[in-house]
């Protein structure tokens, strides 16, 4: 299947993102090209104040380096920022004159900070703190100016704020609300944060518009509206941002605050996908990494044919800020409908408040201690019935086995923004010995985006290390020759290109090179779905239809009459008879899907046999769809039309391979169906036809041509998605039957596989043709 071209307009967190989890679901469908306006692999923009404050270096924060990109094959032009769209030739254009024609694209160009219109702010001096060249400059300032103003007391100012402390600065931060955080803390909150930072050695002009930039060609100091006052010699604005839409607004998208996109993150224009802070989603535009993760997400299955919806965030906030935990969701502030309860301990410098609406919580501010802003999370999220009496309890401190993490499902994600289970946290901590958060981020990468679940992640290794913590570990390795998980070395076959058995060994560091019986049937038919031009079938001679034959142990061949239906003439059974009778053949027999296997034919004679017997053959392979059956039925209805039905489904899946045995039958009668095992039943109603699993009628419909498309195209998406040894039922319950009818009934991904089949059929056609050593 050829692939399309998938071009994206942005190198960052949103945007790749969105590509991993298109590769992690489909890594053959597109070939992908990625266009960066700066010179670097994409990095973690929110870790840049950790590299400002000496935490960590710009090399920690790169998330997909050159050889990411190389392993994916994903192409990659730096420094080139795309500066046309022509949506009607599907094209695009580069500041460096490169065209382009893309078959979709994904607009991911973030946003742009914010910068006040301010008398002076062109003087040498002023910065913004956006990305990584900012970061660099901002640091040689430091070396050369002694007095930074930073405008703005938001996240961004005050993390910066702290940078330049730690840079050996002295730091005045400008802001015009009340309080810091004004949109996370409420007053209280607000004012230990200011007492805080002002300890560690930040000055806050709080309530303060400022008015101009004054100095001659360099910075000398701000001047607000009261008429004050204050020297500084750097200048960093970060009063906030705005989404980057210039792109998408010259190109006739629909754009507002945002560029405009719908549930499945598709623009205005057919084609055209958004993502990440550049974007409004019923008129919510987001700038938390946890958000933008979870609009990849979604953007990144669609992409792969994985419907879903994206139906917008509960945004929150989980920080810390010079070693200063807070934790934010919801309304902060009480109203006519909202009440709070607090708790504030001034020893320890601690201050808890939730707030709620009737019976259910509706918002929280968490100062210094946050260990329940992961259980007040979800209560949010999940509008849970809060009483009364319970209200007050919930800022007691609780046991560790009662704890949020603890009483987590173990398939549900502790860190969203990277998709990390509870199970496999757990996994880690017990398989390699892990005692800190630290320790499991560089393991899981839990924690590493926006730092939210760092709270829930420590809890969950406080319970793990507690004398209540009793779960064992599953062992999910794909079998003892290896400790990786059949998912991880599918994608590495995938990933490395790995075209053989002792290519894979060897690469994946078997612990027993030559395999054992498990793996090595399944990393057989992993290599045949993946790569069927590499491999040789040497148990199959195939030349045509009616000359192809399975080579048996003891050396002889065996072939099989291909009667469709289950239905056998006269003329083919004499035949048949003069054949045997002619070369002498006393090794008949049949099989447990009722077709004539002719054995014991010698190598010598096989081109003899099948040209006396002119027949078409059946290919037999123990996981191919031996035959669909037709159980016998005593009604009248006629079975002629179900009897075409069920060769044409026969032609059309001959020589494919399975994931496993398939058991398909075809009945005429529904009274029939309690009495035979089946994987899939078509079943011929009063007026058309109905696809059955073991979940019930999976599809139904009036044209016959209808049932044989979505049969067809099931059992493609089957071969395509379920593990080897994986039965129908099992393969269901896992995707779900919901996704298998979202799939199947788009009809453009319909089409796709029913291609995709019929490739894979001439493929493997000819993967199996051996000429015989006469």
């Amino acid at each position: 299947m050829k692939k399309q071209h998938l071009v994206m307009i942005g190198n960052g967190m949103a945007g790749l993102k969105t590509v991993e989890y298109l590769l992690k679901e489909n890594n053959q469908l597109y070939d992908i090209t990625i266009f960066g306006s700066e010179p670097y692999t994409n990095y973690s923009r929110i870790m840049l104040s950790s590299v400002l404050q000496g935490d960590v270096t710009f090399d920690d924060i790169t998330i997909n380096d050159w050889k990411w990109y190389e392993d994916n094959e994903i192409t990659l032009y730096p420094n080139e920022t795309v500066v046309e769209i022509d949506y009607q030739k599907q094209l695009i254009a580069t500041d460096k004159e490169r065209k382009m024609n893309y078959d979709k694209l994904i607009i991911a160009t973030g946003s742009n900070p914010f910068i006040l219109p301010l008398p002076g702010i062109d003087k040498e001096g002023v910065m913004t703190f956006r990305t990584i060249d900012d970061c660099k400059k901002m640091i040689e300032a430091a070396k050369h100016h002694k007095k930074a103003t930073v405008i703005g007391g938001g996240l961004l100012g005050l993390e910066a704020a702290r940078g330049l402390l730690n840079l050996g600065m002295k730091v005045d931060v400008v802001h015009l609300a009340d309080r810091l955080l004004n949109n996370q803390l409420d007053a209280k909150a607000g004012q230990l944060l200011k007492k805080e930072l002002e300890r560690q050695g930040m000055h806050f002009y709080l309530e303060k518009q400022t008015s101009e930039i004054y100095g001659d060609k360099n910075v000398e100091g701000l001047r607000f509206n009261d008429g004050t006052s204050i020297e500084a010699d750097l200048v960093v604005m970060a009063v906030g941002i705005k989404p980057n839409i210039a792109l998408a607004q010259e190109s006739g998208m629909e754009v507002k605050r945002g560029i405009v996109v719908n549930d499945q993150m598709e623009t205005s224009i057919p084609n055209i996908y958004a993502v990440g802070e550049c974007t409004e989603h019923n008129g919510m535009v987001y700038g938390l990494v946890k958000p933008l993760y979870e609009q990849a997400e979604v953007l990144g299955k669609n992409l792969a044919n994985q419907h879903t919806r994206y139906t917008g965030s509960t945004v929150y906030t989980q920080l810390k800020i010079s070693g200063i935990d807070l934790f934010s969701v919801g309304k902060i502030e009480e109203t006519d409908q909202a009440k709070a309860i607090y708790s504030y301990d001034e020893i320890g410098e601690t201050y808890k408040k939730v707030l709620f609406e009737e019976d259910k919580a509706v918002g929280a501010v968490l100062y210094g201690e946050t260990s329940l802003g992961g259980s007040l999370l979800d209560m949010i999220k999940k509008q849970k019935f809060i009483p009364d009496h319970q209200k007050a309890e919930l800022l007691q401190p609780v046991k560790i086995e009662e704890s949020y993490a603890a009483t987590l499902p173990r398939n549900e994600h502790v860190c969203t923004c990277n998709s990390v289970s509870k199970s496999c946290i757990i996994e880690n901590v017990l398989n390699k010995n892990l005692n800190s958060v630290n320790d499991v981020k560089k393991h899981t990468k839990a924690s590493s985006s926006c730092g939210g679940c760092k709270p829930v992640v420590q809890e969950l290794l406080d319970y793990i290390q507690s004398d209540f913590f009793h779960e064992t570990v599953k062992d999910n390795r794909f079998c003892s020759c290896t400790s990786l998980t059949e998912d991880e070395i599918v994608r590495a076959i995938q990933h490395k290109k790995l075209t053989s058995f002792d290519m894979i060994t060897e690469t994946l560091e078997w612990n027993n090179l030559s395999g054992c019986s498990i793996c090595r049937p399944a990393l057989a038919y992993y290599l045949e779905m993946i790569y069927p031009e590499h491999y040789v079938h040497e148990e199959f001679l195939f030349l045509d239809h009616k000359t192809n034959a399975s080579l048996e142990k003891d050396g002889t061949y065996t072939i099989v009459p291909q009667l469709y239906s289950g239905k056998v003439r006269a003329e083919q059974l004499k035949r048949i008879s003069d054949v045997l009778m002619d070369f002498d053949i006393d090794t008949v027999s049949i099989s447990s899907d009722q077709r004539l296997k002719i054995n014991g034919i010698q190598e010598s004679d096989l081109i003899s046999v099948c040209s006396a017997l002119n027949m078409t053959l059946h290919s037999y392979h123990p996981f191919s769809l031996r035959s669909v059956q037709i159980p016998d039925c005593n009604c009248t209805k006629d079975k002629g039309k179900l009897s075409t039905i069920v060769e044409e489904i026969e032609q059309q899946t001959e020589f494919l391979n399975l994931p496993t045995s398939l058991t398909i039958k075809a009945f005429c009668c529904k009274k029939k169906l309690s009495e035979h095992y089946f994987d899939l039943a078509l079943l011929q109603t009063g007026n058309g036809w109905e696809l059955i699993t073991d979940q019930g009628i999976l599809y139904a419909t009036i044209s016959s041509q209808e049932i044989i498309n979505v049969l067809l195209s099931f059992i493609q998406y089957y071969r395509r998605s379920a593990n080897y040894n994986e039965k129908i039922s099992q393969w269901t319950a896992r995707v779900s039957i919901v996704h298998i009818r979202e799939v199947l009934f788009n009809h453009e991904i319909q089409q796709m596989l029913l291609d995709d089949l019929k490739s894979d059929q001439t493929n493997r056609k000819q993967s199996i043709v051996r000429q015989p050593q006469l």
